[in-house]
């Protein structure tokens, strides 16, 4: 079976998949162990939600938010791989995906600051 060119959108989404759901699995582990401070150490819980506050930190959340997005509209498009007939109009649909992952990540930071 011929490779796409990697200059391809759907192997650029491929990667996006990949990269999304890599970050997205170095970070909860992260998450979580800071969701358990809440119950072994209150006050160092505090101590990360007051740097929460901070425009960087406000960044990343953007960050994982769209990451989140990105990742959950590329499994939709794999689903659609797997399970309907693929046409080049779906070349058109990733990159919408990819549009909207954007957009609600970025409403997503508009209301957080």
């Amino acid at each position: 079976m011929k490779q796409p060119p990697r200059s391809h959108p759907l192997w650029l989404a491929f990667v996006l998949h990949r990269l999304s759901g890599l970050t997205l699995a170095l970070f909860l582990p992260a998450h979580f162990w800071l969701l358990s401070q809440a119950i072994t150490a209150p006050a160092r819980l505090d101590g990360f939600l007051t740097l929460a506050e901070h425009p960087l930190v406000k960044v990343a959340e953007f960050g994982l938010v769209f990451l989140l997005a990105v990742h959950m509209f590329g499994g939709l498009r794999l689903m659609a791989l797997e399970f309907l007939p693929w046409s080049n109009r779906q070349k058109t649909l990733a990159a919408g995906a990819v549009g909207v992952a954007l957009f609600l990540s970025g409403t997503f930071f508009l209301r957080a600051i």
